[in-house]
């Protein structure tokens, strides 16, 4: 069985190298260093150690994850041929070390080949040192090339690792300008531990990338976000700032709500996104949703006040119904469409609610959405099972029934018979819109919208022509009315 002996040069100084480390490499068979761009690689070879490097790998691959893989595949045929090979990497094998990740991953369930792993000083220990901090408090260690799938903490302290030339130092600014702002203050450190070479300067974050120092032993500290005041704020500073809103000496308007009086407050914001989007304001559109969001918070406060539920909560329930009904994207099943997405999502939400019955799917849709919509998607499902007109011309003469009826009763006495013939038309006018697939919320939204600027016409119009709106005959408005719909009609012969 070969053996392979993993051991850790330290930070940078010879002196951080440990005594067993050192044996290990005197009396390994084959030593092999990942690379021989570390400090104290000159005191190998003043010992008389012989050695050879992965250096040329790195010239013949085109990314990192090409050059790891490569090593870590040479290094395990190595080993199988050999007793005692000993591989040394720089810092701590286990600290930001990719070849000893994949070793290990390989290596795991190997007969052939024994792993020892040595443990060394990594350039964390010295960083703390230097910069003394406590990492107790917290400190999240993160390489600079995995910004986008892993974040910093702006709670606790952050080392960002790999930034070894100023191309990463650009990419890893833009990134961290997003969650802390470009003012804030970090420190670079370079060869953190190494006599003559250390240096270690604090600076605002969009000059990172402007110094001329940056090498392959080069991090960034970026300690927490304290304070109310901030260049940028994320979802925790929200949840905190809510908190405190609704804390012992918070707002007193705040204090005050419950889930039941922001009601009309979390309708309202919904409608106002939906503003922003048919004007095509994404500066509107920004704000408003913060809105929402805010609502969203407002509420999982309350809610957490009680002991019911937190944000938290709200996030993981929603992560796992996303999931759960998405099975073609997080599973194994295979949807090719639209439309058989729709299908199955209806499939699989009808056994989370655990609908009995097509009239408990029907009764689920919530009586507080504005009428025009409930109504649209009630007819929707019920149209699922076949409970639908042929095509539009039935829908459209039984509008026409419907109007019929309600001519009979408008003029009566009887307000339900009018309440009920009434809605009976709408309704039928709704399941129209459905088989045209108009939305009839938006439709009478425009329709509303074309009536404000018409009446607009007529007011400038009576305005201009020396008269009151209040002084004028329904005649002669109605006679402007029909002045504003030409003048819209002549517009658009002209396009």
């Amino acid at each position: 069985m070969g053996k392979l002996t993993i051991v850790g040069l330290g930070p940078g100084e010879f002196e951080h190298m440990t005594i067993e480390t050192i044996e290990k490499m005197k009396n390994a068979d084959k030593l092999y260093l990942r690379t021989e761009k570390h400090p104290v690689v000159k005191y190998l070879k003043d010992m008389g150690l012989s050695f050879e490097t992965f250096d040329k790998i790195y010239e013949m691959g085109s990314t990192f994850e090409e050059v790891y893989d490569n090593i870590t595949r040479e290094i395990i045929e190595i080993a199988e041929k050999c007793d005692n090979v000993v591989y040394a990497v720089p810092g701590n094998p286990l600290v930001a070390e990719k070849t000893v990740e994949y070793l290990l991953k390989f290596l795991n369930d190997s007969d052939d080949i024994k792993v020892e792993v040595v443990p060394a000083m990594s350039f964390v220990d010295v960083v703390v040192n230097e910069l003394k901090i406590d990492p107790i408090y917290g400190l999240k260690i993160i390489d600079g090339l995995s910004l986008d799938s892993i974040k910093p903490d702006k709670r606790c302290n952050n080392l960002v690792t790999q930034v070894y030339n100023k191309r990463v130092a650009s990419e890893v600014k833009l990134k961290l300008m997003d969650i802390y702002g470009d003012e804030f203050l970090v420190t670079v450190v370079k060869s953190a531990g190494v006599k003559g070479e250390q240096r270690i300067e604090t600076m605002p974050l969009y000059e990172i990338d402007m110094i001329d120092w940056i090498d392959y032993l080069t991090s960034i500290f970026i300690p927490p976000a304290k304070g109310t005041f901030k260049s940028r704020y994320d979802i925790d500073d929200l949840l905190d700032i809510m908190a405190k809103l609704r804390g012992e000496n918070g707002c007193p308007w705040d204090k005050e709500q419950d889930h039941s009086t922001l009601k009309k407050y979390l309708i309202e914001e919904c409608y106002e996104v939906i503003d922003a989007i048919e004007n095509n304001s994404d500066e509107s559109l920004l704000e408003e949703l913060g809105d929402v969001l805010l609502q969203v918070v407002f509420h999982s406060q309350i809610a957490d006040e009680r002991k019911a539920f937190d944000f938290h909560d709200v996030c993981d329930a929603e992560c796992k119904k996303m999931i759960y009904r998405h099975p073609h994207v997080f599973g194994v099943e295979e949807i090719a469409t639209s439309a058989d997405v729709l299908k199955r999502w209806d499939e699989i939400k009808k056994d989370e609610k655990g609908f009995k019955s097509h009239t408990n799917e029907l009764k689920s849709v919530p009586r507080s959405m504005p009428a025009l919509i409930r109504g649209y998607k009630v007819q929707e499902k019920a149209a699922k099972v076949g409970f639908d007109w042929d095509n539009v011309d039935d829908a459209m003469a039984k509008v026409y029934e419907e109007l019929n009826e309600f001519k009979e009763v408008y003029k009566g006495e009887d307000e339900n018979d009018k309440i009920e013939e009434l809605g009976d038309l709408i309704f039928a006018v709704v399941n129209v819109a459905r088989f045209l697939k108009i939305d009839p919320e938006i439709a009478v939204h425009k329709t509303i919208e074309k009536f404000i600027q018409r009446f607009n016409y007529i007011e400038d119009a009576a305005e201009k022509s020396g008269h009151k709106l209040e002084d004028m005959t329904l005649s002669e408005m109605d006679s402007l009315w029909n002045e504003a719909k030409m003048n819209k009609f002549n517009k658009k012969a002209q396009k």
